[in-house]
């Protein structure tokens, strides 16, 4: 996946793309690669880096979402084990299996989470994962140590999906690149070009370049998550359909606030959502919150409160209690939920994805989740060839293999890190082969650098510009440059 050799393929392209598609976050590189394997001509454009914003920041979690049986939307979580079960077939070096302990301190809520979770597991019908059980104390205490012992009455273990989002973002991008889609990172879509009331193309910049593009295409799909107002607003401003903001908020902390390979699930917090303490890379990440914002960002910030709501949750549950002192990242993605009005609660919304084609034709996705990014890029790109001249050929990505762009890569090479692995041939791959520009493509979602350790990723950071530099042919002052953009971008991630 080379920019330079996509940029030249670009110029010379007499005829119209079948697929235009901008974002490139889980939704947008799925319709990229649906598309692309359909044998459809087709090119993503990603206005920041691929995953750069939500897709980058989730709880790393693929599931059906336990919260939602209480709801009663098992349509929803039936959907999502299924595709829970695809991507660990198509992604099995990327989706694998963590356990959660839910800890009881009443016998009676033991058995009431132990049904819940046996229809649960009943509802995926597969044998990927292993089975809910009931455990002891003893148990509970043996596999998490850190666990709240104070009238713990033992509690429920189950078994759920987990990977590396971003990291699953670039792959699925490299078998989109495999299948002949042209993909780029920083280029924006300025207007959209409409003949006869139709939309024919798009015009975009090269933010690297400042170098403008008219591009045609048959269907233009919007992907662009929490923007995708910003693009249907270059369509038409009257679009009256309900987006709300939510705001997610993760706390990064040591290992030994868990102790252990299974995480903590707490059903039911004070505000009525599900709290997480998962082990993620020799870490463990702490959260959620379900927040309303009023504007999207590309950098959002967590606010106190919700630093604190999640610390003084967990603290209920875990022995040795993690403070603001312990965190060594934190990390906030925003969800676009689809309302039905201004008065629908953030956590009264579930996931659920909406299409809609705008007269002018543009095709536009809102909400869903990276579990279901697959069935959501199969069902989009239908609807928008149903929509279109184009002959209609079925999508083949439920059986298709996702890409592992790191499968080559020799782990064994010395690092310039003691606490995560980051090595200069790394590096070197990152940017020929991966599109790694920008520092912080490198040390936020090449790598997880950054949302590990702030002040591990600050102390190797002169060290990672020095080879991008040598490598990219860049001189003192694209160092110094890019170090203060990533300096001043780490105090998002520090409380």
């Amino acid at each position: 996946m080379n920019r330079d050799l996509n940029l030249k393929l670009l110029k010379e392209k007499k005829s119209i793309f079948d697929f235009i598609i901008i974002g490139g976050g889980s939704i947008g590189l799925g319709c990229a690669l649906d598309a692309s394997s359909r044998g459809y001509s087709v090119i993503l454009l990603e206005k920041h880096d691929f995953c750069k914003g939500t897709s980058s920041r989730s709880t790393k979690l693929i599931h059906g979402g336990v919260r939602y049986l209480e709801k009663g939307q098992l349509g929803l979580v039936y959907e999502a084990l299924k595709e829970r079960t695809i991507l660990k077939n198509n992604a099995p070096h990327l989706v694998k299996q963590v356990g959660f302990l839910i800890p009881v301190y009443n016998y009676l809520l033991k058995f009431y989470y132990f049904f819940g979770l046996k229809v649960y597991d009943f509802i995926s019908g597969n044998l990927s994962f292993e089975k809910p059980q009931i455990v002891n104390n003893e148990t509970a205490i043996k596999l998490v140590p850190n666990v709240n012992k104070n009238q713990l009455k033992g509690g429920v273990v189950f078994f759920d999906g987990q990977f590396d989002d971003s990291r699953m973002g670039i792959d699925i991008a490299l078998t989109s690149d495999k299948n002949k889609a042209l993909l780029f990172n920083y280029m924006s879509v300025e207007s959209l070009i409409k003949e006869n009331g139709k939309i024919k193309g798009v015009v975009v910049e090269d933010t690297l370049t400042k170098n403008n593009f008219s591009i045609k295409g048959c269907k233009i799909i919007n992907a662009t998550g929490v923007f995708s107002k910003s693009i249907m607003n270059m369509d038409s401003v009257n679009f009256k359909s309900i987006i709300r903001l939510s705001q997610g908020v993760h706390l990064v902390v040591d290992k030994k606030f868990l102790n252990g390979d299974i995480g903590i699930l707490v059903p039911k917090t004070s505000d009525g959502r599900v709290l997480f303490a998962v082990p993620w890379l020799d870490h463990v990440i702490l959260g959620t919150t379900d927040s309303l914002v009023n504007e999207p960002s590309i950098d959002p910030i967590p606010s106190n409160d919700e630093i604190d709501f999640i610390l003084e949750n967990t603290q209920k549950y875990m022995s040795i209690k993690p403070k603001r002192k312990d965190v060594k990242s934190i990390f906030v993605g925003l969800r676009p939920l689809v309302a039905k009005d201004l008065k629908s609660k953030s956590k009264d919304l579930s996931r659920k994805h909406r299409i809609i084609i705008s007269e002018a034709g543009l095709v536009s996705v809102i909400g869903g989740k990276w579990t279901t990014y697959r069935k959501i890029a199969k069902m989009v790109i239908d609807k928008s060839i149903k929509n279109s001249e184009l002959n209609f050929v079925k999508s083949v990505t439920a059986n298709l293999k996702i890409s592992d762009g790191l499968k080559n890569i020799d782990f064994s090479k010395d690092s310039l890190s003691k606490y995560f692995y980051l090595s200069k041939d790394l590096i070197v791959h990152y940017i020929k082969n991966e599109m790694a520009i920008n520092l912080d493509d490198i040390m936020s979602r090449r790598s997880r650098c950054l949302f590990l350790n702030v002040k591990e990723s600050v102390f190797i950071a002169p060290k990672v510009v020095k080879i991008m530099a040598q490598e990219l042919s860049k001189n003192n002052e694209w160092e110094e440059e890019q170090l203060n953009k990533f300096y001043k971008l780490t105090k998002l991630y520090t409380i």
